[in-house]
């Protein structure tokens, strides 16, 4: 079930443009926190490798969010991915 207070506004559509590519396996959201810091737009970087791939660190406003990806995809390319098709 999806609700708003759960997820990083602007998260899931890009979350689900990400899982519709072959080479990702699984996209898993974190928990949603609050930081001191703000960013006026939403980002989402590559952020370290994990056991099968990578967590992203997803941010907007002052909120912050983990993603796991299951891939078998290199850092670089990930990072390309997500900078070329603006996710």
């Amino acid at each position: 079930m999806l609700t708003h207070s759960t997820y990083i506004e602007g998260l899931i559509p890009r979350l689900k443009k990400l899982s519709e590519l072959d080479s990702i396996k699984t996209v898993t959201p974190g928990e949603l926190k609050r930081t001191k810091g703000r960013s006026f737009e939403f980002k989402l970087r590559v952020s370290t490798k994990i056991i099968g791939g990578y967590k992203l660190i997803a941010r907007r406003g002052n909120s912050v969010q983990e993603v796991f990806v299951i891939t078998s995809l290199g850092k670089p390319t990930l990072e390309l991915i997500l900078k070329e098709q603006k996710i």
